[in-house]
């Protein structure tokens, strides 16, 4: 075959670039709870602990940053009474949320979740059995005493016997400038830690997606934050009221990869990387 003329690349080139790529199409909301969120697992061992500590079952959950609201959606999917209450300031994200999966529950679901665009600081709503703060959102307040003030809101707002679930990462690669990539069926989803600043504990992270036809999605969301280590965070509950702070950390299999089980625990392992949850008891 005759190679073709810079003019005849330059027509074919064209063509191939007709059209959207993969990341023009792409919803960055999708892709996340397919490669960041798994709502069942997460209430999965809310459920489980709340019962096990409690001695009942909950009925009332608040999900705080609660963006797309997933888990508020598969908690009111378990039991017939479960109620649910999603909080998020962003309404693009709420929108979202309504439209894509709340859509999904059926009538008497849906009758049972309450989405409020309103500041976690100052929302106010009946008390609970439990409130969530997870995905590492509350890392948004910077400075002990906001922080503290935040966890104070969620200390009167729970119910006599209530819990608060919140999730926590470090490791020594947590405080290093790195990407991190994960292969997904039809996408990478890329971890990026951008910026750290050791004084203040500023943080800045992106998640990145790419795909197939080699196109990608940069900065589909961007967090600024403070790195929060777990004896600050254990503290400040502790000043806040709650009277037992207690370290759920994840088991291993024998390979030595985590094994999705987590129990309490007041010793960790100096891992590079590591994910918990936090459970404070009012």
């Amino acid at each position: 075959m005759a190679k073709p003329s810079r003019k005849q690349r330059k027509k074919s080139t064209a063509r191939q670039d007709t059209g959207p790529t993969m990341a023009e199409q792409a919803d960055r909301h999708v892709y996340y709870q397919e490669s960041v969120q798994n709502a069942e697992t997460e209430i999965d061992f809310v459920d489980e602990t709340f019962e096990k500590i409690r001695g009942r079952k909950m009925s009332l959950l608040r999900e705080d940053f609660s963006g797309t609201s997933q888990v508020c959606c598969e908690w009111v999917r378990r039991r017939p009474d479960n109620r649910a209450i999603g909080v998020d300031l962003d309404p693009e994200v709420l929108q979202w949320g309504r439209e894509h999966n709340l859509s999904q529950l059926n009538a008497d679901q849906l009758s049972r979740v309450t989405l409020l665009e309103d500041n976690v600081l100052t929302v106010t709503t009946e008390p609970m059995d439990t409130v969530l703060a997870m995905n590492f959102s509350y890392w948004c307040f910077k400075d002990r005493d906001t922080l503290r003030s935040y966890f104070k809101r969620i200390h009167e707002v729970l119910k006599d016997d209530g819990v608060f679930f919140l999730d926590c990462f470090g490791g020594y690669e947590a405080f290093r400038l790195l990407e991190e990539s994960t292969e997904h069926d039809n996408f990478t989803y890329t971890w990026d830690q951008s910026e750290y600043n050791p004084i203040n504990g500023d943080y800045v992270c992106h998640i990145h997606f790419e795909f197939p036809d080699g196109s990608k999605l940069k900065e589909a969301f961007t967090y600024e934050w403070r790195l929060w280590t777990m004896p600050e965070l254990h503290e400040l509950l502790k000043e806040a009221g709650f009277v037992n702070v207690q370290t759920y950390w994840e088991g291993e299999d024998e390979d030595g990869e985590g094994d999705g089980n987590y129990e309490p625990t007041d010793v960790g392992d100096a891992d590079a990387g590591w994910v918990c949850y936090i459970v404070a008891e009012k």
